[in-house]
């Protein structure tokens, strides 16, 4: 008789990711990012020298997207504000949005896609801690950058301080800047869509929503070219080192939380009631015992009673 397998417990099937369980952990991680962020704020002076060696290193390279892109933004309101909006929330807001998505639409695909956006948000704290960055909109004015978040600060619920509510500027780390986590969980969200989109529209969005969120980081004067380059990059690398990760969970998992093995027979199949007899119309085992010692009369309708049994008598 071929075997068959209740549903869920498939081998090599992965267990099914439960939302009182990534809740959780996604907070963790997020508190984790505003923590890191928040570690890296001492050295104001470090801060200033690494955003001019960066601007150095981009006038070497013939790179100056920044200055074009801010004197636009500044210039013309209609594309400074809305920018500002789009830097200051949808940071914030399309990055879970895409995960609850993949998380009820394309399970099979959330863990992995999870794994890979955490693994580069923990390596994105690293490079705050070890190289903060001041962005172009804190150097003083003779460098030409406009910190369009304190120009059209009265347009939006942030402050002329950091793209923080207004009263709470000075709990963000404004020199958090290298690298661009705003490009690379944009990156991260262009994939998902192009990949698990379905739609020419939702590939459209997943080439367009990186491209603009990098447009929108130089033009408000928040990040470097060079910025928006190593978010790609630390994706990348997270990429690359997702599965590793899941691997160690994995393991860490099976260790702390084991499983007992079923018991089954010779040829495999699992024994649900671990040499108790049961029969057909039975849940659980004795429970026919137990219906009798209630009281209650046995069922003995020929559907329960097997082939060749006579009939009750009527």
């Amino acid at each position: 008789m071929a075997r068959t397998e209740t549903p869920g417990t498939e081998v090599g099937q992965p267990a099914r990711s439960r939302w009182w369980t990534e809740l959780p952990l996604i907070l963790l991680v997020y508190g984790c990012y505003s923590a890191g962020r928040l570690l890296a704020r001492g050295d104001v002076s470090g801060a200033v020298d690494h955003g001019l060696s960066i601007l150095r290193i981009e006038k070497l390279l013939h790179l100056n997207a920044e200055h074009p892109l801010n004197r636009l933004f500044t210039r013309e309101p209609w594309l400074g504000v809305p920018a500002d909006f789009w830097y200051a929330s949808l940071h914030y807001l399309v990055t879970p949005a895409i995960l609850v998505w993949l998380f009820r639409s394309r399970a099979r695909y959330y863990r992995a896609a999870r794994t890979w956006l955490m693994t580069s948000t923990f390596l994105g704290l690293i490079g705050f801690t070890l190289l903060p960055t001041c962005p172009p909109r804190l150097l003083s004015a003779s460098h030409g950058f406009v910190d369009t978040m304190a120009q059209y600060s009265s347009y939006g619920w942030w402050g002329g301080e950091a793209s923080a509510p207004r009263g709470l500027g000075g709990m963000t780390n404004q020199y958090a800047a290298m690298p661009s986590l705003h490009c690379g969980w944009a990156l991260w969200c262009g994939v998902m869509l192009w990949r698990h989109g379905g739609t020419r529209l939702t590939k459209v969005l997943g080439v367009a929503y990186p491209l603009l969120t990098a447009i929108v980081v130089m033009g408000t004067a928040n990040h470097y070219f060079l910025d928006a380059v190593a978010g790609v990059a630390v994706m990348g690398v997270g990429l690359l080192l997702a599965p590793h990760v899941t691997r160690v969970a994995d393991v860490l998992r099976a260790r702390l939380f084991p499983r007992t093995a079923p018991v089954t027979d010779g040829t495999g199949s699992p024994i649900v009631s671990a040499g108790c007899q049961t029969s057909a119309g039975e849940r659980i085992p004795r429970q026919r015992e137990s219906q009798l010692d209630a009281g209650g009369e046995p069922d003995t309708s020929p559907a329960d009673a097997g082939e060749g049994a006579p009939a009750p008598a009527r």
